[in-house]
């Protein structure tokens, strides 16, 4: 299906000339019949040929008191049939119209010079034809034409037929974005909304959810052109049967959406067309799909806005809007959306330096170029936003620029080692304190730094150097690890008591010092023994019969209880040794030659100073 909308004039004849095209009748209020003045959106549709497309219209009014309702009408369209009549000529709402459709962007259109029967279409016809070129619409075909005697039509709904073979396919996987224009109750069906679908597919069963969140609505039914569907793509226009909390409350300007991939913005910054922005009032109205939205303006640079909402709408980047001052006392403008997340405006300087960010940015959705310029983003509030994603993500949904992130690598590892210095006694940097001085928003981002940087290893929620870069232990705690160090290199698996480790004044971040300086092994809150202690402690163990009981390991390693108990815990939970029953464990045959885990592995010596 191909989806057009009618533009033109007051009386100029343009419900006259749908109805003689399709066959049907576009006002759809008995007033509008009796007074033949369109006061509200008709919707009619023919068939291309035997075998053509469907190309359904949608008809709006041309006085200048519903210019609103024509912006409604014309928003989600992307063609257009505009209409001059050739007894009138170009007229006051003729121009309001085309600039309408100058500022939304609309490249596609037939013109057609009705009421040709009545005066003559050639000079009518040439100066359209010339207006309209300097728009965005370029060179468009005309067709002289009467919905009285028939005359050109035939030659209309070939040029109809040629402009429907120009527009594109949108793509049927995009997300879901139905502007509502209709919506009315179905005595048992409930509410049918209306709309001009542009992109994406709605099948029976989806979920949509409103604009402003509010409601979550199940489509119930589907049609497309009074037919029955399971599912319709985009373009097509669609009556839509939902249901749902808060379904009775929906009207025309509102919209429903595929769920979780859309952003309300209420804050945005734009590029104006049509207008100088200097010369804008601060009150205008802003004008998308069928939304008509309260805006504050305040100017930026020559061409660029910021606006103020006074409702959040479900925006992306490159959407092209229409800026009208209420009263209609100045031709309306056109906004293309540059950011739908703008930063906000409070030093002063604030807003030069914005606009010339601005300056730089061109409507065109560049993931790439958007994540430069962002640094760090989600990557569903990028895809929402309207940008492809141009990478995978470093973390979870995370998505960062690749210069910005190694930034933030050699500012972690700087950090790190910072914070070793300033607390020798305490040298691993807390991963949520990292967060903070790094101002990330997610902790899973300090993960990531730290498992893609060489220089740093991560260990129970805190940070390190690794071994080479690790601080050196303060002269008197490392005088009194030499102490028990000494005493270990004579009796390895007997670990100090808890009184002769305070008397030298090695407390719980003392001995966690020398533990992260890699000077002791800590097996048990309290009990630690010198590096590589677990692997020569298998060893001996492997020398027992095997299985062993406890009793059979304290005297082989020559210790206590207090010690054997939790260094055969730590063996069994790096693989070492495993228990048979409640008394008896064995040595692992795959630990032998390496297979155990080990928590510090030894260097050559075993017992030589590693700080």
């Amino acid at each position: 299906m191909r989806v057009l909308a009618t533009a033109g004039h007051v009386d100029h004849g343009k419900s006259a000339l749908v109805r003689a095209l399709t066959g049907m009748e576009p006002d759809r209020y008995e007033e509008e019949r009796r007074r033949g003045l369109t006061l509200d959106l008709g919707f009619v549709w023919t068939r291309l040929g035997a075998d053509g497309d469907h190309l359904a219209f949608v008809d709006v009014p041309g006085h200048e008191r519903f210019v609103p309702t024509m912006l409604a009408g014309v928003g989600p369209v992307p063609a257009v049939l505009f209409v001059v009549a050739a007894d009138q000529g170009w007229q006051p709402q003729s121009e309001e119209h085309l600039a309408v459709l100058d500022a939304l962007g609309v490249r596609h259109a037939v013109l057609a010079v009705t009421r040709s029967d009545l005066a003559d279409p050639g000079a009518v016809g040439i100066d359209a034809v010339e207006r309209l070129a300097r728009t965005c619409l370029g060179k468009v075909p005309a067709v002289a034409v009467s919905a009285v005697t028939g005359a050109g039509l035939d030659e209309l709904r070939g040029e109809l037929a040629r402009l429907a073979g120009e527009l594109t396919d949108p793509d049927p996987d995009a997300d879901v974005r139905l502007w509502l224009d209709r919506a009315f109750t179905v005595r048992g069906h409930g509410t049918v909304v209306t709309g001009t679908l542009g992109a994406g597919t709605l099948r029976i069963g989806d979920r949509l959810v409103t604009g402003d969140g509010s409601a979550v609505l199940r489509v119930r039914g589907l049609q497309t052109l009074h037919e029955e569907r399971t599912a319709v793509s985009g373009v097509a226009r669609v009556a839509v049967n939902v249901h749902g909390r808060g379904a009775d409350g929906l009207r025309r300007g509102q919209v429903l959406l595929t769920p979780d991939r859309w952003l309300s913005s209420a804050v945005l910054d734009v590029r104006v067309t049509g207008e100088p922005v200097r010369d804008l009032p601060r009150s205008v109205t802003l004008h998308i799909g069928t939304a008509a939205v309260p805006v504050t303006l305040r100017p930026l640079g020559a061409d660029t806005a910021r606006l103020t909402l006074a409702r959040g709408l479900p925006l992306r980047v490159g959407d092209r809007a229409v800026l009208r001052e209420p009263g209609g006392s100045r031709m309306p403008c056109g906004a293309t959306v540059l950011d739908v997340r703008p930063p906000r405006l409070t030093r002063r300087g604030a807003g030069r330096a914005r606009a010339a960010e601005l300056d730089a940015l061109t409507g065109r959705p560049d993931g790439a170029a958007e994540l430069r310029r962002r640094k760090l983003i989600r990557r569903a509030d990028l895809l929402a936003m309207g940008f492809p994603a141009p990478a995978e993500p470093v973390t979870r949904d995370w998505l960062a620029d690749g210069a910005y992130w190694t930034a933030l690598k050699d500012r972690l590892a700087g950090e790190v080692e910072r914070y070793a210095r300033e607390h020798p006694l305490e040298p691993g940097l807390p991963a949520e304190a990292a967060r903070r001085l790094l101002g990330l928003p997610d902790r899973a981002l300090v993960d990531a730094l730290a498992e893609t940087t060489p220089r740093l290893r991560s260990e129970q929620g805190r940070l390190y150097h690794p071994d080479g870069l690790r601080p050196a232990l303060p002269p008197p705690v490392r005088a009194a690890v030499d102490a028990v160090r000494e005493d270990l290199a004579r009796t390895p698996f007997r670990a100090p008591e808890a009184g002769w480790l305070a008397e030298l004044g090695l407390d719980r971040r003392a001995l966690a010092a020398a533990v992260t300086a890699g000077a002791l092994l800590r097996i048990a809150d309290g009990i630690v023994l010198l590096p590589g202690a677990d692997a020569e402690a298998a060893a001996v163990l492997r020398t027992l019969p095997q299985p062993f009981t406890l009793q059979e390991a304290r005297r082989a390693l020559d210790t206590t209880r207090r010690v054997a108990v939790p260094l055969l815990e730590f063996l069994d939970a790096r693989g070492h040794t495993e228990r048979v029953d409640d008394q008896r464990r064995r040595c692992r045959t795959d630990a032998v030659n390496g297979g155990g885990r080990e928590s510090n592995p030894p260097a050559r010596d075993p017992r030589a100073p590693r700080f």
